[in-house]
């Protein structure tokens, strides 16, 4: 199930988001082409190795879409464009025509923090990831590449949080990372341990990273879920996101 969608939102408000929540989670080199973002971090997650697609490129989008594959390939990289939408379906289509393929959508769900419930469970938090952290969080099921970290911290001052219910050096439950952009908390690398789940500790994070959040200015909180995660989705149903947007990657071949 998909969460209670807003009305359709307007192009520059998604752009407006999109660079928004890009200050949180950086490429470790960034380059601007135009409008576009381009970002590399030595592989480790799509954002941050990915060409941000809004606004114009300073030439005619053939061009851009060469002139992207050409940075991504002297950086050893695949080509990667992050198409958000609405806004970005003239680039869309040329990426399309250049024969890059398309990846499921990614939504993009805020809700307002003062909606966010208080966390049932002790939940730590430290400004940066230790080695029990980073072993908790798995990136699409796998380790983390030592290049991660330097991904992870490369916000301005983000929070790492973890929650244990047996001491080191069990695992941890569950982890998860805030940073905080404008009046937007943005929630990233929300992972629970398989020993761990169906016990509220998604909801106890979300919970912490929210007052954490507020504390700080915050009042939006924003998160991206795939579209095809139905569990993800309906607790976040439950907690109050609601669908701003989608986006999804272009690669090329």
């Amino acid at each position: 199930m998909e969460p209670r969608p807003y009305p359709r939102a307007r192009a520059d408000d998604v752009a407006a988001l999109e660079l928004l929540s890009a200050r949180t989670w950086r490429g470790l080199e960034e380059e601007r082409l135009g409008d576009w973002l381009l970002r590399a971090a030595g592989g480790i997650t799509g954002r941050a190795n990915s060409v941000l697609v809004v606004g114009r490129p300073p030439g005619p989008l053939p061009d851009a879409v060469d002139a992207v594959t050409a940075w991504y390939t002297a950086r050893g990289l695949r080509p990667r464009a992050q198409v958000p939408l609405p806004g970005g379906e003239e680039a869309d289509a040329a990426l399309a025509a250049a024969g890059w393929s398309r990846d499921e959508d990614v939504l993009v769900l805020t809700a307002p923090l003062p909606a966010q419930p208080a966390a049932a469970v002790a939940v730590d938090l430290a400004p940066e990831p230790d080695e029990a952290w980073l072993a908790g969080y798995r990136y699409r099921g796998a380790p983390l590449p030592a290049v991660a970290r330097d991904v992870l911290v490369a916000a301005d001052e983000p929070v790492f949080a973890a929650v244990r219910s047996v001491p080191a050096p069990a695992p941890l439950d569950a982890v998860g990372r805030g940073a905080v952009a404008g009046e937007h908390l943005v929630i990233t690398a929300l992972t629970v341990a398989e020993h761990a789940r169906r016990r509220g500790l998604a909801t106890a994070l979300t919970a912490a990273l929210a007052s954490w959040g507020a504390a700080r200015g915050a009042t939006s909180c924003l998160l991206q879920v795939a579209a095809g995660n139905g569990p993800a989705l309906a607790l976040y149903d439950r907690l109050g996101f609601t669908v701003h947007h989608r986006y999804h990657y272009r690669s090329a071949a």
